[in-house]
């Protein structure tokens, strides 16, 4: 039943909270209409807990992190009650506030952690100056407020002297976004709000924060509001999780609660779309549908015409919000049925003629001639010099250092490892966008930079090669001519390699291909800019354009990391099945080991670990993630966030640095024994060899010495310095790392 306007206090209210929103709204007059983008939302955040936030993109998030701070930009309108409750003082009103008192309050009561932190940086200053500036305009006791930095700096592992002395452009993704961290704690707020702040970063680094936060809320006593739209991220820091959808909350409740038992059907659904490591992959299924126009939110139920739920009383009549539970309430007629209709543990394919999602076992296919093949790959990269450098030598990025790789026809490699291990590098250099400076990439036999430079046989050209391999990239807004239309864009490689075909043949061909990847009808899309499409219709774009080319591998590069999570199963299953149409390899780069499991079991493809320019690991799905051989492979499989909350999760962390070494100056030996917590002497002193694993699979290789039962590394002493925190402070690492090149 709904509850009554004093149960929903006591449903959503706490007993101290820190923040309070009441009827809160934001909105933005435009030509077509009024656009909310935050729509009455009440919501209580108590004193020192970590309130996880979570939503598709475009859901209203942003703009809750925006009102908390009365940081609405104009022409947007914030209206309602916020109110904040110091732990010493009286209530403040947030929206009545003066511009000094507002101006103290976002910076020493509320603090916020944006996503990009290169733009929250001025680039022509160091990071130190960026601290002194706060403190001085907050009239603060610099040398006092410095010495708290470097508290701050220390407590996230940086070396505080070489940060404070560094540019922006000098540190590494996850170095920023630890000074930015420092900088938003620099004036000691009560409370911190963080806009998807890890968004940019890889596993690895994700959960290195995540786990830094759980200690700095302790150290410092904080309350954390956690903005993300990747759910399975705030399983292991967020006390609740409130889920956003269309600019209000529809679900708020216990972290633990939610994960096991979610009463919103949006909710349910978001759950089961997410790639993770422990459910069947058949089970995960995209979000039907799209989220909706804020100028033109359905009425009723926001959700309802996404939800099989719905009835008429879903569209007359807005739901909720009925109490589910202590501490938890939700924004659906039907939540009691919630569960029985959208079963978390079984799953029905509703289209006969939909691709299965049932997993492929990998097979050997060592007898088979490859399409690509890489042999003993090198890719160094020459520094510039400075001004007072000519004399001498700047030391090479070692990007891509000795790898070798098949891909056969009809194959999936799925690469994974941190940002600047070398994944971009090494699939650019497989399909011919960067030359090698050691090894050679061989298509059907034939090297093909000597087929570039003319020292070929003839049997295969160049524009053969080119048009044989092709690339999707990461973001494909930046990827599109945004001064042409679709049809142009799509039909130019129909006009290069299909000259038999006349203008009506290519627009049918395009139309299909719209029309088939989802984007219908294709009339309404046919004669679109790129900036008039979302983010998965501008990859599903992409696509189309790479495939019209009849390619034989494809560079997938990161394609579906810019999406939401509720739209990564749809978009890796339409790359499933466009490699069904035209017998397409990948070479697929993720950051993501779930979403390199969803793909590679699906299409019965390998992974391959990358670390420092060097392949680690490779082999079958299966054993590469619940059997890993290398250290650095269990350290991935540790990051990765699971949405199963009582999924055990070692609490200390498998590495023992959290950044990644200079690819200037790998370390010796095993490039992973400076991180690695099974570390001895000859690690440091000899390259593993390429192993194969003691497992099912014959696929199964990797590169450490534990591998090998025989190996001297048995009887050489332990090189790992015992540190309880599971991490060293970077003092060799923490500024001046050489650029990634992913």
């Amino acid at each position: 039943m709904t509850v009554s306007e004093t149960d929903y206090e006591r449903t959503v209210a706490h007993s101290d909270p820190i923040l309070q929103m009441r009827d809160t709204t934001v909105s933005f007059g435009m030509e077509r209409g009024e656009s909310r983008v935050l729509d009455n939302v009440d919501m209580d955040i108590e004193r020192n807990e970590v309130l996880g936030v979570v939503g598709e993109s475009g859901s209203g998030k942003s703009m809750f992190a925006s009102a908390l701070l009365d940081a609405v930009v104009e022409p947007g309108h914030l209206r309602g009650d916020i109110t904040y409750n110091p732990g010493d003082g009286e209530s403040l009103d947030v929206l009545e506030l003066s511009k000094s008192e507002r101006k103290a309050y976002r910076w020493e009561e509320v603090s916020m952690v944006f996503q990009g932190a290169m733009s929250s940086f001025n680039p022509v200053r160091d990071i130190e100056t960026h601290f002194v500036e706060t403190l001085e305009a907050h009239d603060y006791d610099v040398q006092e407020g410095m010495d708290r930095a470097r508290q701050i700096l220390s407590d996230l592992y940086l070396d505080p002297d070489r940060v404070l002395d560094s540019y922006p452009h000098e540190l590494s993704g996850g170095m920023k976004q630890r000074a930015l961290i420092a900088l938003s704690l620099i004036l000691e707020p009560e409370a911190l709000v963080m806009d998807e702040p890890t968004a940019a970063l890889d596993l690895l680094m994700q959960r290195s924060i995540i786990s830094l936060l759980e200690n700095l809320k302790e150290r410092y006593d904080l309350t954390i509001v956690f903005i993300t739209h990747d759910l399975p991220l705030v399983a292991d820091i967020a006390d609740r999780v409130g889920v956003l959808y269309a600019f209000e909350f529809v679900e708020l409740g216990p972290t633990d609660e939610i994960l096991e038992d979610a009463a919103h059907p949006y909710t349910r659904k978001l759950l089961k779309s997410t790639p993770n490591l422990e459910s069947p992959i058949e089970n995960m299924r995209p979000v039907e549908g799209s989220a909706p126009d804020p100028v033109n939110v359905p009425q009723g139920c926001s959700f309802h015409p996404r939800c099989p739920l719905a009835t008429d009383k879903c569209i007359d009549e807005d739901p909720g919000p009925y109490d589910a539970g202590e501490g938890r309430f939700v924004h659906c007629h039907h939540w009691e049925h919630a569960a029985e209709e959208i079963p978390m543990d079984e799953f029905t394919e509703p289209d006969a003629e939909a691709p299965s999602r049932a997993a492929r076992e990998t097979t050997d296919r060592a007898g088979e001639e490859p399409v690509l093949s890489l042999d003993d790959v090198k890719v160094h990269f020459d520094q510039e010099s400075g001004m007072l450098d000519f004399f001498d030598d700047a030391p090479p990025v070692k990007a891509v250092d000795g790898i070798d790789l098949d891909i056969y026809e009809n194959d999936v490699v799925v690469l994974v490892g941190e940002s600047g291990c070398g994944k971009t590098t090494l699939g650019k250099t497989a399909v011919g966008l960067q030359r090698p400076t050691g090894g050679s990439v061989n298509y059907r036999g034939k090297d093909i930079w000597d087929v570039r430079d003319g020292k070929g046989d003839g049997s295969v050209s160049w524009s053969e090669i080119r048009r044989s391999l092709q690339i999707v990239h990461q973001d494909p807004g930046s990827a599109l001519n945004p001064h042409r239309r679709n049809n142009k864009i799509l039909e130019a490689p129909l006009k290069r390699w299909h000259d038999d075909l006349d203008g009506n043949d290519r627009r049918q061909r395009v139309m299909s291909m719209l029309e088939h990847v989802g984007m219908t009808p294709p009339e309404d899309y046919y004669e679109r800019y790129p900036h008039q499409l979302s983010g998965g219709e501008q990859q599903r774009v992409a696509l189309i354009r790479a495939m019209l080319m009849n390619p034989e591998v494809i560079l997938a590069d990161e394609p579906v990391s810019a999406l939401d999570v509720s739209l990564r199963v749809e978009m890796m299953d339409l790359l499933i099945e466009l490699q069904n149409m035209f017998d397409t390899s990948y070479l697929f780069i993720s950051h993501d080991l779930s979403n390199a499991r969803y793909i590679a079991e699906r299409t019965g493809g390998r992974i391959g670990v990358l670390y420092l320019g060097e392949l680690v690991e490779i082999g079958p799905p299966e054993q590469v993630i619940n059997n890993p051989q290398h250290p650095y492979t269990q350290a991935l499989r540790w990051a990765t966030p699971e949405l199963d909350p009582a999924e055990e999760r070692a609490e200390e962390s498998p590495i023992r640095e959290i950044d990644i070494p200079d690819p200037t100056n790998p370390p010796s030996g095993c490039r992973y024994h400076t991180r690695c917590p099974e570390a001895r002497e000859v690690c440091a002193e000899q390259t593993p060899e390429s192993y194969d694993a003691d497992t099912a699979s014959p696929l199964h290789r990797g590169t450490c010495f534990r591998m090998v039962d025989n190996h001297e590394y048995w009887s050489s002493p332990s090189i790992v310095d015992e540190d309880e925190d599971g991490f060293g402070t970077d003092t060799d690492d923490a500024a001046g790392t050489a650029p990634s090149d992913d």
